[in-house]
């Protein structure tokens, strides 16, 4: 979102760096971004871990990591051996070893004095949340985090475990850096679709005048995976579908779609506009949270065919397990533009279909003048927001059929990134971590924002923590959630809009 040539001279040091993370995601982004002329000419990248390891079987488990992940595909072998060299590993050590913190200060600073500029320095923490705190602390002993300008700190999700806890957590790194080094990554927000959601409202005059309650009815945002819980099931375990999904990802975009219209561009201004609708969401009542919250497990069952096993026979979860693995939530915004329109969220794991969505359901036209026979399959407007697979936006509209009788038929206008751009987008990786670079935190989460995100689900964690679900697992494999997430929108009039398998237009699911 800025101008890369702000920038000459950067060091990024990945702790954590034989992890999953590093192997699956930052070191093909990076790589991406020094193919597309992204990265400054002066860069460095430094693997910093608690045990050692060779520095070329290091190089080579990246290597394979760009190769299974890139969105080119394999690497070039000339162009992987141009980056590769800029690929190091600090002396390991131990996370709580002072010592450890000091050996990378004399490496940052020695590399510093080869350039002959002070480079920006990213520390990236690909690491469990336990030990952030303490790496936090240790850099800032080791004098690592001073320069304000230039040190910048990136920090993985899950941020805390409830509101309590991340307002710890803010609190402990705030003690050593300011809020504008802290970056909260949120991947989802590097998503071309979900960054296009600001340019389709703020760029076009054409929909902010009926984007509030007087023509929207409702909004659902379904965040839905086919996989499981993988290999993740230690931590899945400790966290469910409201945590891991529904608190961060699901309500950004929430947070996207009602946002004001921001005075400028720029990442107080947005976020500050965020952090508005946040803490406008009313709280969910906790005597009538049925009426608000769903939860489910998922069981044995099919998925394209095959058979797969249910959540509590997943390797490394509890036999007897109550974590969610899909949630729904019915908020409610209020303010003026939003009062009385219900939001419908809902994240599972085990659906038929890997999608991400948001959907702009609006009310029907005051006075339906066409008569009974020209209208008989009539429906409201509908905006839909493809965030994944099949990224773009949709407009459904009502157009007479050819013929001499008059009938009204919906028909859709398509937007696909595709079609328009014939090129690929990068990767959410590719841009988060060049905002970063160039200091830009537009798409980064604020400690304010996190924590009012936190307690839009508070009486919700509170309420499921406290009580046994006795129907778990309550859905099967390859269905879209349990029965009560239905009842959540039956109960107002409306049905979740089920997408196609093959990622066509969306339909109405018949109750």
């Amino acid at each position: 979102m800025s101008d890369t040539q702000s920038i000459s001279s950067v060091s990024i040091v990945i702790f954590g760096a034989t992890g999953d993370l590093a192997w699956r995601k930052l070191i093909p982004a990076l790589y991406n971004l020094y193919l597309d002329d992204q990265l400054p000419e002066k860069f460095a990248i430094f693997g910093m871990n608690r045990r050692p390891v060779a520095l070329e079987e290091w190089r080579d488990h990246m290597l394979d990591g760009v190769d299974q992940f890139s969105r080119r595909g394999r690497a070039d072998p000339m162009q992987w051996g141009s980056f590769v060299e800029h690929l190091s590993l600090c002396t390991p050590g131990k996370y709580e070893d002072s010592t450890t913190f000091e050996n990378l200060a004399k490496t940052l600073d020695e590399q510093d004095k080869t350039r002959g500029e002070k480079a920006a320095r990213i520390y990236y923490l690909s690491v469990p949340p336990t030990i952030v705190e303490t790496i936090v602390s240790n850099l800032g002993q080791a004098h690592l985090t001073d320069d304000r300008q230039r040190s910048r700190l990136v920090v993985e999700k899950p941020f805390g475990r409830d509101y309590a806890s991340a307002c710890a957590l803010n609190t402990s790194l705030l003690k050593t850096l300011d809020e504008s080094q802290i970056y909260r990554i949120d991947h989802y927000l590097g998503k071309e679709t979900v960054q296009n959601i600001l340019a389709f409202r703020f760029a076009n005059a054409l929909f902010e005048p009926t984007w509030d309650r007087r023509y929207i009815d409702h909004v659902q945002i379904t965040v839905a995976e086919q996989v499981g819980v993988e290999h993740r099931g230690g931590y899945y375990d400790q966290s469910g579908a409201l945590r891991d999904m529904l608190q961060n990802h699901i309500l950004q975009i929430l947070s996207l779609i009602a946002m004001e219209p921001p005075v400028a561009f720029n990442a107080d201004e947005i976020r500050a506009r965020k952090v508005d609708v946040l803490r406008a969401i009313r709280p969910i009542p906790e005597e009538h949270l049925s009426q608000y919250a769903v939860r489910g497990q998922y069981g044995p069952g099919k998925l394209e065919g095959e058979t797969v096993t249910g959540y509590r026979l997943e390797p490394d979860v509890d036999p007897d397990s109550s974590t969610e693995t899909f949630a729904a939530l019915k908020l409610y915004i209020d303010n003026w533009r939003w009062q009385g329109v219900p939001f419908y969220l809902r994240t599972g794991k085990r659906m038929p279909q890997k999608v991400s969505q948001a959907i702009i359901q609006f009310k029907p036209v005051p006075h339906q003048s066409f008569p009974a026979s020209a209208s008989f399959d009539w429906r409201p407007n509908r905006l839909e927001i493809h965030i994944q697979p099949d990224e773009g936006i949709a407009l459904r509209f009502q157009a007479k059929q050819p013929g001499v009788t008059l009938r009204l038929s919906p028909q859709e206008m398509h937007f696909r990134y595709a079609e328009a751009f014939q090129t690929s987008p990068p990767e959410a990786y590719e841009t988060l971590l060049l905002d970063v670079m160039l200091g830009d935190a537009t798409l980064f989460m604020r400690a304010d924002q996190v924590e009012s995100a936190w307690k839009v689900v508070a009486p919700v964690l509170d309420a499921w923590s406290s009580t046994k679900p006795a129907d778990f697992p309550n859905y099967a494999s390859g269905s879209w959630g349990p029965d009560g997430a239905e009842r959540l929108m039956t109960q107002d009039g409306h049905s979740w809009l089920q997408p196609t398998l093959e990622g066509g237009p969306q339909k109405e699911k018949t109750t």
